[in-house]
């Protein structure tokens, strides 16, 4: 008689380290695991379900402003450190590791419009409504603020943002008519770019090429500068007003904009003629958005008290945040590891999300990440399928929401509606609507 074992030596079966990739002794041959489809298939529906059971995307709120928050900034080198700014004139430092208050300062008269650190994050400079800019100095190690101010910067008009040149002393703000550049040892603007007479609400420098800069305006223009030249390159006019701009961080033509057609624009400033991508799921007036430092996501705060993620090649959100006390969302921003994401709402607290609502929290063991790793495989292969389709994209929303959106649909069926029948009873080919170009009304170079 003859007996097949399993010899297998002691040494080279025991891990020497717990990183060591464990030994997995299978046969992969196709034709032995008849079964695999439907194995990995439960094991996708049951890891889509669990991601929903699991789903809490709310952390904690910062708590302590008096007024609603206006502006937010990440500092550029320490991953948990923000700054707020809120309509009664006050900056706040935040420590998002404990959620807890670093420092405050009454900065302004009025509204703080913009808030940005410096690129060495050692100093932050703010600008409001009382015509003034001015720059602080943070205390280290502790990031709190020097009650001192280091400068002033006086302006004729009162300002509406602010922004930072990346590797350079060189910041630009806006204000009515015109964006003005600003160097640290000036205190009169050093240039001064015009292109009609309507007043700017937001400007942004591009993160990768620093010459270029974009402001969006109160006329319905998106207006493109480059400050090596005296006078502005590009104007793009839409058919509604935009509240915000933000520029791709891994692509220097890419720039999203929030719109007040309840809708998030991307365009490629190569081509300004029509948008790349256009996300539309809001139902109100969007007032910010932010990329994810990857550059894959963009996050959106409406006047409907919701908050959107977008991927940025899909025209639907994968997710919808919302608390029944949380108001009107005028600014949303990401954390600089993509983690998380903040929102500074009209009732004078910042809330901190997830990014993705299922993923855990704490430090995570090796066979910990790579079961995450394995069940996004399988949920991606399996994505299509309808079953998990319906549970993976399911989101319950307040009932307001609900309706003003079933109305919204209801009136895009009626519009395909008609220019069918228009089809039918002329005999000619259905019109096919130009959703990318209909929102952009002409291009001036």
């Amino acid at each position: 008689m003859k007996i097949k074992v399993i010899s297998r030596s002691e040494e080279e079966e025991t891990k020497e380290k717990a990183s060591d990739v464990r030994k997995l002794h299978r046969n992969l041959d196709p034709n032995l695991h008849p079964f695999e489809r439907p194995r990995e298939y439960v094991r996708a529906l049951n890891a889509t379900k669990l991601d929903r059971v699991f789903a809490k995307p709310f952390i904690g709120s910062l708590s302590g402003h008096t007024d609603g928050i206006f502006t937010m900034t990440r500092h550029p080198t320490l991953l948990n450190n923000v700054a707020s700014g809120s309509c009664d004139g006050v900056i706040k430092l935040w420590n998002l590791t404990s959620l807890t208050e670093r420092t405050t300062v009454q900065a302004h008269n009025g509204f703080v419009r913009g808030l940005v650190f410096t690129p060495d994050g050692k100093h932050m400079v703010s600008c409001g409504e009382d015509k003034t800019i001015k720059m602080w100095k943070l205390d280290l190690p502790e990031y709190t603020f020097n009650q001192e101010v280091i400068s002033i910067y006086n302006g004729k008009n009162a300002f509406t943002s602010i922004d930072h040149q990346i590797n350079s002393t060189t910041f630009a703000t806006s204000g009515p008519a015109s964006v003005e550049i600003w160097k640290h040892q000036r205190s009169t603007p050093i240039q001064t770019l015009q292109w009609g007479h309507s007043t700017i609400t937001k400007v942004k420098f591009n993160p990768i090429e620093t010459h270029l800069l974009a402001s969006c305006t109160t006329d319905r223009d998106i207006i493109l500068y480059d400050i090596r030249e005296n006078s502005p390159a590009q104007k793009l006019t839409t058919s509604m007003r935009s509240n915000s701009i933000a520029w791709c961080p891994t692509e220097s033509f890419t720039l999203a904009i929030a719109n007040e057609d309840e809708n998030v624009y991307q365009y490629d400033i190569r081509n300004l003629s029509k948008a790349m991508t256009v996300h539309r799921d809001h139902v109100g007036s969007v007032l910010d958005i932010d990329y994810s430092p990857t550059g894959r996501e963009i996050v959106s705060g409406s006047y409907d008290k919701t908050i959107r993620i977008f991927p940025v090649d899909s025209f639907k959100s994968r997710e919808v945040y919302y608390t029944n006390r949380m108001q009107r969302i005028f600014s949303v921003l990401f954390t600089a590891d993509s983690r998380f994401i903040l929102s500074g709402s009209d009732d004078m607290n910042i809330r901190v999300w997830k990014a993705n609502s299922s993923a855990p929290m704490g430090i995570l063991s090796n066979r910990e990440k790579e079961k995450l790793e394995y069940q996004d495989k399988i949920k991606e292969k399996f994505k299509e399928i309808p079953e998990l389709k319906t549970i993976a994209t399911h989101r319950r929303v307040p009932q307001l929401v609900y309706k003003r959106r079933y109305i919204k649909n209801e009136i895009h069926k009626a519009k395909q509606r008609k220019i069918k029948n228009v089809a039918d009873n002329s005999g000619k080919s259905p019109k096919v609507e130009k959703v990318l170009s209909k929102h952009t009304i002409k291009v001036d170079n």
